[in-house]
């Protein structure tokens, strides 16, 4: 096959990178705002209310059952938000109207055009297995959208196209991965023939269902995900903020339980962190 094109971009130099510190901090939804060798990266911005309603097309909507951690407003400063697609439950209407239109925006080709459309020029689109470098002073780290299928075959083509992320970061090297909203499928048992040595799993749960169709990754597919991707560490994430979710984060939990890896799997609350040190490279492909 032959190579995608990288592209790169390259950030105002900031805060120095901090060795092999890092966190995760859980704001809710699939949000996370990670810091790690100098960044500081925001996912799949939502940050609506207990109560507000997110438009998912075809007329369909759903209602939030919890709270952001923070506001959009208290955010500290974000070097880049990376976006799995392009729905209201990943990027809300109060984001669209709020969020700083210069930020980068690392997502979709469908959807970076979209935001482009709206105001955010420098929206930048992958195809699958396309990279981006970013270049932040002396960190670099490398973003490959990796492939995602947000639910079957006939049902994903009225949906937006969605990708997953793999970061790498160079120093300290740290391999990421980030589902989005996606199944498991044959596409990706792909990724650890790719990207071995994965150090952490951001895992898009929930078993979100549309008119009775499974969108997203419920217990069991969540832990078919773990053994294949092998990840070191897996953290699950938008499991029950919206009345979609359908697969709780208990099933997971006990699904873990009875695959025999709990110790792969740390639980995060709305408003938790994660923090780790990266003593040593994680575990790369030859």
């Amino acid at each position: 096959m032959k190579p995608k094109p990288t592209k790169r971009l390259v950030l105002p130099p900031g805060a120095e990178n901090t060795g092999g510190a890092g966190s995760i901090f859980f704001v809710g939804t699939a949000t996370v705002l990670l810091r790690y060798a100098g960044f500081t990266i925001l996912t799949d911005p939502n940050f609506l209310h207990a109560g507000d309603h997110v438009h998912l097309g075809y007329g369909l909507t759903s209602e939030r059952k919890t709270n952001p951690a923070i506001d959009l407003a208290d955010l500290p400063p974000v070097d880049l938000v990376l976006l799995s697609h392009l729905h209201e439950d990943h990027f809300d209407r109060r984001v669209a109207r709020e969020l700083d239109r210069s930020l980068p925006i690392v997502t979709t080709e469908q959807a970076a055009a979209s935001l482009r459309g709206m105001g955010f020029g420098r929206a930048e689109g992958l195809e699958r297995w396309g990279a981006i470098v970013v270049e932040k002073g002396a960190s670099r780290v490398r973003i490959t959208a990796m492939p995602a299928r947000h639910g079957p075959p006939v049902v994903s083509r009225f949906l937006p196209d969605t990708m997953g992320s793999m970061l790498d970061f160079e120093s300290p090297a740290l391999r990421l991965y980030v589902s989005g909203d996606t199944l498991v499928h044959e596409d990706l048992r792909a990724i650890p023939r790719r990207y071995s040595g994965i150090d952490l799993a951001l895992l898009h749960l929930g078993g979100t269902r549309i008119l009775g169709v499974l969108v997203t990754m419920d217990a069991a597919q969540g832990v078919e995900a773990l053994q294949i991707l092998d990840p070191r560490k897996a953290i699950p994430i938008h499991y029950d903020d919206y009345t979609v979710f359908r697969s709780p984060l208990e099933d997971f939990v006990k699904a873990v339980r009875e695959a025999g890896l709990e110790d792969r799997v740390v639980y995060l609350a709305r408003g938790d962190t994660f923090t780790f040190d990266v003593k040593e490279p994680g575990r790369r492909a030859a």
